[in-house]
């Protein structure tokens, strides 16, 4: 679950993490309204407009905006709210029909009064699954630009890793602001930074903190200027004042559908649907369809039950996405027989009445034969199979004859 920039920098701040303080408004009057709070706390007419959208490079879009005075602010906060952000992570990139701006982070300019003192740093926390512990990535090269520095300058992207067991150590936090080149008052607030931000990190059971950029101020003190927060939607039980905080309007509807049917749905960019029970059964289904010449469009888990209801339900979200051509049901019969699947697969068609697309069902465990046997003879323009194989054959065939 994704966290907008201001929920993010309020859940570090929980930690004693420094940042960019700011005041969130989501319509023009609560935006004019925290202009004059904040200006009248830093005493200065400077602050940044942030479009509040769950993408990054929204400075490339227009989407972050510095104000030198009030009628500034006022002009850059109105065209903010409500456009259409466009950035090179939104879909379609900067061609595509980008996000609706819905609310706007009304933040101080943390690089006055010394601009030129100011070094934007980057920092990130995730988890390589490699080494199986986390890892800090950072860089004295931060800014809108990372992406390239990464593929252009690999070199100038380090990382250091952190024992599951010990955690983080204090060496290690010395080695990292030593390698961003700090001293003085900015390399001990880095490793003050760093300490606070791994255990927001662990205690919050995110799957990634990115800081970009982490501003050494001309003050030298170090701030979280940006915050792209992500928390691991496994753990939210953990953690319901963050999932009260999720938008979905940010998120693809098909998804948030899904997860309120209680389905794991995840959608990607291919051609055949998929219907499974079981998520290493699906990964291995996803596998069969691209072996077969299709790509799957999704990944669908209905879970250790498959009624009627359940299958109605998967096959509804399924067919919302135009590009799916043909759907591939593979369900293991341990938990639940097979026959009562293939009833509700049944039940479910013709309920429905409108699926257009080629339907494979490979059904195997308890009852398979029977299984089998009822689809075949259900009159339904649907296709069974019990073998992996008999099944990538019948998607092979679907793609043959398009």
């Amino acid at each position: 679950m994704n966290l907008h920039e201001y929920q993010g920098k309020e859940l570090l701040k929980k930690f004693g993490v420094a940042i960019q303080e700011g005041i969130v408004a989501g319509n023009l009057q609560e935006a004019k309204e925290a202009y004059t709070a904040l200006t009248a706390k830093t005493n200065s007419p400077f602050a940044i407009v942030k479009a509040q959208i769950h993408a990054g490079g929204r400075g490339k879009g227009g989407g972050v905006k510095l104000a030198k005075n009030a009628a500034d602010f006022e002009l850059h906060a109105n065209n903010i709210l409500g456009m259409y952000l466009r950035t090179p992570q939104t879909a379609g990139g900067m061609e595509g029909p980008g996000k609706l701006v819905s609310k706007i982070l009304v933040a101080e300019d943390a690089y006055a009064p010394d601009f030129d003192a100011c070094k934007e740093l980057y920092v990130s926390i995730l988890m390589d699954r490699e080494k199986k512990c986390n890892v800090i990535i950072y860089s004295t090269e931060g800014g809108m630009d990372i992406e390239k520095v990464a593929e252009e300058t690999p070199e100038k992207v380090q990382k250091e890793w952190v024992d599951a067991t010990l955690g983080l150590q204090a060496f290690q936090t010395r080695k990292i602001a030593f390698n961003l080149g700090l001293s003085g008052k900015a390399f001990k607030e880095m490793t003050s930074f760093i300490t606070k931000l791994y255990t927001a990190f662990v205690a919050s059971d995110a799957a990634l903190f990115e800081i970009n950029p982490c501003l050494k101020t001309g003050d030298d003190r170090i701030i979280a200027v940006d915050a792209k927060v992500t928390i691991d939607d496994n753990a939210l039980y953990r953690h319901p004042d963050l999932e009260a905080q999720r938008d979905n309007s940010e998120e693809d509807p098909t998804e948030v559908e899904a997860r309120e049917s209680d389905l794991n749905y995840v959608k990607l960019d291919g051609n055949v649907g998929c219907m499974v029970n079981g998520a290493g059964l699906a990964m291995a289904t996803m596998d069969i369809i691209k072996l077969s010449g299709g790509e799957p469009a999704n990944f669908l888990d209905v879970g250790g039950t498959a009624d009627a209801k359940r299958v109605e339900l998967a096959f509804r979200i399924i067919l919302k996405d135009p590009a799916v051509k043909a759907i591939l049901i593979n369900i293991f019969g341990g938990i639940v027989r097979c026959d009562r699947v293939a009833q509700g697969v049944i039940d479910a068609y013709k309920n429905m009445g409108n699926i257009h697309v080629p339907l494979i069902v490979r059904l195997q465990g308890t009852n398979a034969d029977l299984a089998k046997k009822m689809i075949d003879e259900s009159g339904l323009a649907v296709q069974s199979a019990i073998a992996l194989e008999e099944a990538a054959d019948l998607v092979r065939n679907v793609f043959e004859k398009a």
